[in-house]
């Protein structure tokens, strides 16, 4: 069973959300919340697995509460709900460890497909939709990660790499799939499942969300476009 967390200012809102994952044998609400705050306090005393979060709500707003989700409950995930597919405030939430989004218009199977890929690991993003969000946004956040080193393998985040690793999050981070990185790199599919896992490991990164924001932060994809491979 799944646990689910519903936070959403709209009352409304939270009610069709729990009738349609309500409707799912393998789908659980465990508690709901109106803001950031009482969200916090929920996830503290519940620990569900998914938390499905609101981004605009009074007093502590959904990013703020994403990442305090992800830095005190790792065990818990984040799939924050928003209104526009390129929105500079769920890339934001992104960034603060979100998993992934939805879009508050998704068709209810949808929403459950989302919450089960989430629980199960796996970001709910494409990665070239990351792409463009990234080059979008990304400049004009407060915490922006400031000039893109003349070396950016030498980034203290991605120096532990093997040079084949970097070939391997430079793909992941263009939107290659694992399949597109084995026909590139000419190795099998379950080499390059093996890199993508050792290189999430080194980075610290949950999900492939988390990792192409950083290769990203570090120069390893140039904006508006990927980087060339190199390595070997």
């Amino acid at each position: 069973m799944t646990t689910v967390l519903l936070v959403d200012d709209q009352s409304l809102l939270r009610v069709g959300f729990r009738m349609v994952i309500e409707s799912e044998p393998d789908l659980e609400v465990v508690g709901e919340a109106a803001d950031g705050q009482v969200a916090l306090e929920q996830v503290a005393a519940l620990a569900p697995d998914v938390v499905l979060m609101d981004i605009r709500m009074p007093g502590m707003d959904g990013i703020e509460a994403t990442r305090r989700v992800v830095a005190e409950h790792p065990s818990s995930r984040v799939l924050v709900l928003t209104t526009f597919d390129v929105d500079d405030l769920a890339f934001a939430a992104l960034r603060a460890g979100a998993s992934g989004f939805l879009l508050k218009s998704a068709r209810p199977d949808e929403l459950v497909d989302a919450i089960r890929t989430v629980a199960a690991g796996t970001s709910v993003v494409a990665p070239r939709v990351l792409r463009r969000m990234l080059d979008l946004f990304a400049p004009h956040l407060p915490d922006a990660g400031g000039a893109v080193p003349a070396d950016p393998a030498r980034d203290p985040r991605v120096r532990s790499l093997t040079p084949r690793e970097l070939d391997v999050l430079r793909l992941v981070a263009d939107g290659c799939t694992n399949s597109e990185i084995a026909a590139e790199l000419f190795v099998s599919e379950t080499t390059v499942k093996t890199h993508v896992g050792s290189v999430f490991g080194k980075l610290g990164a949950r999900d492939r969300v988390q990792a192409v924001i950083i290769a990203y932060e570090c120069g390893l994809v140039a904006r508006g476009g990927s980087a060339p491979v190199a390595g070997g």
